[in-house]
């Protein structure tokens, strides 16, 4: 008699992967980097003058992670486990024969792939927004060469230190069926990291870890991604331990 393949994680993911089509993840993923390079493109047509690449990026970068990024990891975890809360699917979920940790590392994966991928489109629209001011306006056409591997590395780094604020906002967002708790921490978090920029505490906040990246001072650089990057991987697995103990979510 042959025996039942055991559950495969690659499953989980791509199911949880297809979920994400044509759904509102998507389009915010799309439209807050879209945002962030029309700004770009409407300030360069204001200027009298071309600014340097290296400025222009660095700018385009610190949006990102002061602002657009917290609030969009707030809105977009907050989508992905309305996926399962909007329907009421988590008890069908958890009762098919499967690790429940399947279950919620496979949202974890796939939320720290969009915001990857919000990354590479950030970067990819940026530069693409100041050629057009130039070609529109030549005065204001970028200076120098664009160091786009540097670029790629600064919001590499931000990625990596936004670790713990994924984790900590797709925690609150699975534990809670309610959009409130989420997005009321996320807010929250994003405005005293927009505040409370220089305070000493803002290197463990895990909404203005990621714009430490941008620090003069290489030291708390280091710091805000080690513990974003690892403080993430700790909260993700607790956030699997805790959640997948729980038979009742809600």
């Amino acid at each position: 008699m042959p025996h039942a393949a055991p559950p495969r994680f690659a499953t989980a993911l791509a199911v949880e992967a297809f979920k994400l089509r044509r759904s509102l993840a998507l389009f915010l993923a799309a439209v807050a980097p879209l945002l962030i390079a029309v700004f770009v493109f409407f300030n360069l047509l204001r200027l009298e003058k071309g600014a340097p690449w290296a400025m222009t990026l660095q700018s385009s970068a610190a949006i990102w992670a002061f602002f657009m990024l917290p609030m969009s990891v707030t809105a977009l975890t907050a989508l992905v486990a309305h996926t399962e809360h909007g329907p009421r699917a988590w008890d069908h979920l958890r009762a098919l024969p499967l690790p429940r940790w399947h279950l919620y590392a496979s949202k974890a994966l796939c939320v720290l792939g969009v915001v990857a991928a919000m990354s590479l489109l950030l970067a990819l629209l940026t530069m693409f927004a100041v050629e057009a001011a130039g070609l529109i306006k030549p005065a204001v056409a970028a200076i120098g060469t664009p160091d786009i591997g540097g670029y790629l590395a600064l919001l590499g780094r931000i990625f990596l230190a936004a670790w713990l604020l994924v984790a900590v906002q797709l925690w609150i967002a699975l534990r809670y069926s309610s959009f409130v708790p989420a997005l009321a921490v996320g807010i929250g978090g994003t405005f005293f990291a927009v505040v409370a920029t220089s305070a000493k505490i803002g290197a463990f906040l895990p909404w203005q870890i990621p714009v430490n990246q941008l620090a003069s001072d290489p030291a708390r650089a280091h710091l805000a991604l080690a513990l974003g990057c690892i403080g993430g991987c700790a909260v993700f697995v607790a956030m699997l331990w805790q959640l997948g103990r729980r038979e009742v979510l809600g």
